[in-house]
């Protein structure tokens, strides 16, 4: 399972002052932070104007002060090519989507880098189809050009991209189907890789932790192999890596096991064993219910 850290995200007003004014203290902190990831993923956006050359320069920053990976996130094809380029080590490209521009350049410059290729399955003229099996179509579509350009299939993740819970409740239950259908149909198999956060973007920040983590769990279930997650969630990371290693230690994490058997497994949820006297557990399942929309999510769902 490779975890993606989140932290260095354009989209919060502090890191984006702190990459305009290149605060290398701040930045430094943030990859301090995410020394439990596997990779770090560094979302620049459009890194236009005071922005440019600003993947090189946090390149630079994470190589000489960590072994992780980068994952660069840019929608700007020349800043991207400039931080693979400034950088020795493993990486994402995040990412391509099945518009045949975006498509094209993405692929070449995944070969030039050896790099592996996150795919938005989603285009243009689709958005992004509300059936696991619109995004599956979209997937084969961008498979074959990986195909075409030489990439190895185990350097392509797919990702299902995943809807706020509170907005699209059913979207959640096809992100994972399309998750284990992507799974099933490659072969040589490809992978999977979900931005774990959207699924509770809108939901009241306390529950958010647990949505994300009991979602991370049902995905996991469904055979997912990556994940872009908040590192700071070190609860979160744990559950990831003891069901990596298969290593429950208390009934709690009995149940995250059952959760993921149970979608590997095509189960149902209401065949689960829990302990209805223990509030935590209820809430686990509770949460896991409305991810695979059996119940009605609520802002207050884990207070009825």
């Amino acid at each position: 399972m490779i975890l993606i850290g989140e932290n260095i995200h354009v989209i919060s007003k502090s890191v984006q002052n702190a990459l305009v004014e290149r605060d290398e203290r701040f930045i430094s902190e943030l990859i301090e932070l995410q020394k439990n990831m596997d990779y770090i993923d560094l979302n620049v956006g459009p890194a236009k104007k005071n922005m440019e050359g600003i993947l090189p320069w946090l390149a630079k920053l994470v190589q000489s002060s960590c072994a992780q990976g980068i994952s660069f996130d840019t929608t700007n094809i020349a800043e991207m090519e400039s931080g693979l380029k400034s950088f020795n080590g493993k990486t994402f490209i995040n990412s391509t989507s099945k518009d045949i521009e975006r498509l094209e350049k993405m692929t070449d410059l995944a070969v030039e880098f050896c790099s592996n290729l996150i795919a938005l399955t989603l285009s243009k003229e689709t958005g992004i189809p509300k059936t696991a099996d619109g995004r599956l179509e979209i997937a084969f579509e961008i498979y074959e050009k990986c195909l075409e350009k030489g990439i190895d299939s185990e350097k392509i993740f797919f990702d299902p991209l995943i809807l706020p819970v509170c907005v699209e409740q059913g979207q959640a239950l096809e992100a994972l189907n399309t998750i284990q259908m992507v799974k099933e149909s490659f072969d040589p198999p490809v992978n999977t890789v979900i931005g774990l956060s959207n699924v509770s973007n809108g939901c009241p920040k306390d529950i958010r932790p647990l949505i994300n983590r009991v979602f991370g769990v049902l995905a996991f279930g469904a055979g997912l192999d990556a994940a872009i997650i908040d590192a700071k969630d070190e609860e979160l990371v744990r559950i990831f890596r003891m069901l990596e290693n298969n290593s429950p230690k208390s009934d709690v994490d009995k149940l995250y096991t059952s959760l993921a058997d149970l979608i590997r497994n095509f189960g149902e949820i209401d065949d689960i064993d829990y302990d209805k006297d223990s509030a935590e557990q209820a809430k686990i399942v509770k949460t896991a219910k409305i991810l695979l929309n059996k119940e009605i999510y609520s802002h207050s769902f884990t207070q009825i």
